[in-house]
């Protein structure tokens, strides 16, 4: 049995120093095949250095952010006191047709220019913070940026997959269900963009769980589905990361999981190996 490739990305690069420290020996380890930058967090500028100078052999993407943080820029309609707004009320506004195209593509825009500005080069692919590429408005001003400016063959993730596949799995099933739904459009999109794009997806979860990851992870992958990403929080918490997000102790059970040898063995068994988001396309 010949192993399937599937990429398992590493989202939040940059938001604190241990998770950047802990995505970075991952990388350097082969445990991870991508991972996405948060250009907007207060401690990118000085974590990005080292993620460049680090020969891996992975796709580095750009977390795209417009919840919880301040933008890079002005953005009198989504932001007007310099703070992006939580992720439930995003979602509202999308639906409901209240974001501003022109002031989502600008913001779109630095947070790109800001991925090139500390890479030397445009992200290998993009994803997003709470899944905002998937949103109303924002997906369409980004895939004009496919269209305009990012590479050909820079790839999408799209967070949409089966529903049977989210009930069977029983890990966070309500949550993984809502996160496909607003999926579903973008993947649409996508195909007949002709953007790269992953097919399947999974790694939701609600950070609350007792169960070891190394078992939530092992339903993630079940059945090793053709095209798969699945996306991890890895990484060791520090002050600065509690200041800035709720999720800081699941980090640490991952990056132990992915670290350990029982991963290696665990992909072995069922037949993946890492891979690159131009393999899944």
């Amino acid at each position: 049995m010949s192993a399937i490739p599937f990429v398992l990305g590493a989202d939040d690069y940059g938001i604190a120093p241990g998770v950047g420290r802990g995505i970075r020996y991952l990388l350097a380890k082969r445990r991870l095949s991508a991972t996405s930058c948060l250009v907007v967090s207060p401690h990118f500028a000085a974590e990005a250095p080292a993620l460049r100078e680090l020969r891996a052999d992975a796709d580095i993407g750009l977390h795209l952010a417009l919840t919880q943080f301040a933008p890079l820029g002005p953005m009198k309609r989504l932001a007007p006191l310099g703070r992006l707004p939580g992720t439930g009320k995003l979602i509202l506004l999308a639906h409901a047709g209240r974001l501003d195209a022109g002031e989502i593509g600008q913001e779109i825009d630095r947070q790109i220019d800001a991925f090139a500005r500390a890479f030397g080069r445009m992200p290998d692919y993009v994803d997003g913070h709470h899944h905002v590429q998937q949103l109303p408005v924002v997906r369409e001003a980004l895939l004009a940026r496919y269209a305009t400016r990012l590479p050909k063959g820079a790839a999408l993730r799209v967070c949409a997959e089966p529903f049977g596949a989210i009930f069977r799995r029983g890990v966070s099933a309500p949550r993984a269900a809502l996160i496909s739904a607003l999926g579903r459009r973008l993947g649409t999109l996508v195909r007949a963009a002709g953007v790269p794009s992953n097919r399947r997806f999974a790694g939701v979860r609600d950070f609350t769980e007792t169960t070891p990851y190394r078992d939530l992870f092992r339903r993630f992958v079940e059945g090793r589905p053709g095209g798969l990403a699945v996306m991890c929080h890895p990484g060791h918490p520090d002050a600065d990361l509690a200041a800035l997000d709720r999720v800081t102790g699941a980090r640490q059970g991952e990056y132990d999981y992915l670290a350990g040898e029982e991963f290696p063995r665990d992909l072995a068994a069922a037949g993946l190996r890492l891979g690159r988001f131009r393999e899944l396309a």
